[in-house]
């Protein structure tokens, strides 16, 4: 049952947008206390994190005696990525291949942020580019089918190039940005449903695609947490848990070193994420994805309450450029501003109007924290 009255964590800026959302008699919520509990105490940034970091960093050189690369990152020329880069070359010792997906919507400072990185570094870039007409196709399918999460062709891409490249060329070991530091709350799954789904992916698809997906690359939960996990050994690593991670002082070295370039939100590399992020899940849905991002910097001492409550107060998009960045992505997707304005209008679905997967995902999920595999996560 939908909640009938407003209420917004006293620890963070989580509020009752989460329609799962649990407060204590303290008023804190849930994703708090997850964190305080769960992963927290279970969180070390430092000698045990970096010593542990140290040990797989050790059998990833070692399995990447005489190949050319040791491991390959995924890079989107966004702030996590694009330290995660910096930190496996310079500090670790590493030699990463960097991977690219393009799926059509990178901005210009993303594009020049990566190419800076790479030339600097003196890595080799592999970009896979995505056949636009498919996924212009599957994005359209998505906004016609009324779920909040229009992303995920765009992401789906993202996971399953890259694991098919691992595993076309044997790569045992992927980097990827995740991290505590500024991901300790996750989007609840009502905003941003798991992108891996292909079963939802492709009845979304089948209900209001019109041509086939001949090149567009699928996967599935079970091939990359099972398969290609336990019977490939494709581990994923995520080197940025183990080591003290503070977003500005990342963003400060990058720029120094780099001449990388801010976005103006998490996320904002991609100018339909930043579409999508910063207007239509807002406009739209009344998600702000703001309360997410900044009650994580709360948690991990990076921002204060006051301040994410200071910036909650402007619309996460830009009122004078928003007619524009309409236009653009409306003119991209070959349609009118009638037709999207239309997509905006019709009502609201969510991803249980759809085939899914979310049993094997909660149950996995309950699986993993059961052994310690992962700490925290989506409701």
């Amino acid at each position: 049952m939908t909640k009938q009255y407003y209420q917004i964590c006293t620890n963070c800026v989580m509020d009752t947008t989460d329609s799962k959302i649990v407060f204590d008699d303290k008023g804190v919520c849930d994703h708090c206390n997850t964190f305080y509990k769960e992963i927290l105490p279970n969180w070390h940034t430092d000698e045990r994190g970096q010593e542990e970091l140290e040990k797989i960093i050790e059998k990833i050189r070692k399995n990447g005696k005489g190949k050319d690369f040791d491991c390959i990152i995924g890079m989107s020329g966004g702030i996590d990525s694009s330290y995660l880069t910096y930190i496996a070359k310079e500090q670790l010792g590493l030699r990463p291949l960097v991977f690219h997906v393009d799926a059509g919507w990178n901005t210009q400072i993303a594009v020049n942020n990566i190419e800076k990185l790479v030339d600097t570094l003196g890595l080799d870039l592999y970009t896979e580019v995505i056949d636009w007409e498919e996924m212009r196709d599957l994005q359209l399918a998505f906004f016609k089918s009324g779920v909040p999460h229009i992303d995920t062709p765009q992401d789906h891409a993202f996971f399953a190039m890259m694991y098919k490249f691992a595993e076309r060329y044997k790569v045992k070991y992927i980097l990827t940005g995740g991290n505590y530091s500024t991901e300790c709350i996750r989007n609840p799954i009502e905003w941003m449903y798991y992108q891996s789904d292909s079963i939802q992916l492709l009845d979304i698809h089948k209900k209001f695609g019109t041509r086939s997906l001949v090149t567009f690359p699928i996967t599935t939960i079970l091939r990359h947490k099972v398969y290609l996990r336990y019977v490939k050994g494709i581990q994923v690593v995520t080197p940025l848990n183990y080591i003290p991670y503070r977003k500005e002082e990342a963003m400060k070295l990058l720029t120094e070193k780099f001449g990388w370039q801010a976005y103006p939100q998490k996320h904002f590399e991609s100018r339909f994420t930043k579409f999508y992020e910063g207007y239509w899940l807002f406009k739209k849905f009344g998600y702000d994805t703001r309360r997410v991002q900044y009650s994580s910097l709360i948690l991990t001492g990076q921002m204060t309450r006051d301040e994410a409550l200071k910036n909650l107060e402007r619309p996460p998009y830009d009122e004078e450029t928003i007619a524009q960045e309409f236009e653009y992505v409306a003119t991209k997707l070959g349609i009118s501003i009638k037709e999207l304005q239309g997509y905006m209008d019709a009502p609201n679905k969510s991803y249980r109007d759809y085939k899914s997967q979310e049993a094997i995902y909660l149950l996995g999920a309950r699986v993993m924290r059961l052994f310690g595999l992962t700490l925290g996560g989506k409701r």
